[in-house]
């Protein structure tokens, strides 16, 4: 493992705050963690009966419940060199048209259901297809869903690069979070894990939903330089086991000069769920750091 650069990190035992390392004050892209609040989003909403998760989507033979579970099929751009090229220039943001030809987003991998591939397109779709769905943004749905509810004040969506200037990374003014085409979060790490504790806890939805959000589709198991034993995805939730932990349940999330990890541990003596921020892009670094910081405080309060 690579030493953790600048590590800031937040924990939650029995809905109570535990312990902190850096402020907990400081703002941090959520990147791929954005993609659980969507899944939430959309999984509330079906609740109430405003979508339809295995109902295909309009001239699609794809639907919801199969973007929010990487099954549908679609491509990704994260391969894509001209991608990250621009990024890497702080260009502005492609028009989504651009997008979509660049990565071949018509030509489906496998059939739907038949198989799984990562795909950020899809959940650009997702967020797409609830927003038309309910005729609302996808800020105010997270807003009305999820962050008024659990008065997790610092959670906004960013579109422009205005908003990514209380991001705490300095390298983060030289980038549009347009880029992140499902839609990239920030916030504190108190409110990330408070999120994810609340969803794992039964707070935000009902018990079936939640049944169905962590009916995981096995992956594998080992990957080279980061603590999974096997790995496995739910419904914008990745889930699995890490070594010395056991079982684990949350989403890490990576751009090109941070990384994050925000899970539960729900097999230690003491359950935690720790949102784990460092600098740098090796996804391993945030993950080794939660485990650690999970592991302290089942230890300190055993």
């Amino acid at each position: 493992m690579n030493k953790v650069q600048r590590g800031y990190s937040y924990s939650i035992v029995n809905d109570d705050h535990y312990g902190s390392a850096g402020s907990t004050e400081l703002v941090f892209p959520y990147w791929s963690f954005s993609k659980t609040a969507i899944a939430l989003c959309a999984l509330k909403l079906h609740e109430r009966g405003e979508v339809d998760l295995d109902r295909p989507l309009s001239g699609r033979r794809y639907n919801l419940r199969q973007l929010l579970q990487h099954t549908a099929g679609l491509p990704d751009y994260g391969g894509l060199k001209d991608y990250h090229a621009a990024v890497a220039c702080d260009e502005e943001p492609w028009p989504e048209e651009q997008l979509m030809t660049a990565a071949h987003a018509d030509e489906l991998l496998f059939e739907p259901g038949k198989g799984w591939a990562y795909s950020n397109i899809g959940y650009m779709l997702a967020r797409r297809h609830i927003e038309d769905q309910t005729n609302k943004s996808f800020s105010s749905l997270l807003a009305e869903l999820i962050a008024l509810p659990l008065h997790l004040h610092s959670i906004e969506l960013a579109t422009a690069r205005q908003q990514f200037l209380r991001v705490h990374w300095q390298a983060a003014q030289h980038y549009h979070p347009g880029w992140v085409y499902h839609g990239c979060l920030t916030g504190t790490p108190q409110d990330a894990a408070r999120l994810l504790h609340a969803l794992v806890t039964g707070k935000l939805i009902q018990a079936e939903t939640l049944r169905q959000m962590l009916n995981a589709r096995p992956l594998g198991d080992r990957i080279e330089g980061r603590p999974w034993m096997e790995c496995g995805y739910g419904l914008g939730l990745i889930i699995g086991r890490m070594e010395g932990v056991g079982r684990v349940i949350g989403h890490s999330g990576g751009g090109p000069f941070s990384v994050n990890a925000i899970y539960h541990f729900p097999d230690l003596d003491q359950p935690v769920t720790v949102a784990a921020f460092t600098e740098g892009t090796n996804g391993g670094d945030a993950e080794f750091e939660a485990v650690k910081t999970a592991r302290e405080i089942a230890t300190d309060t055993a």
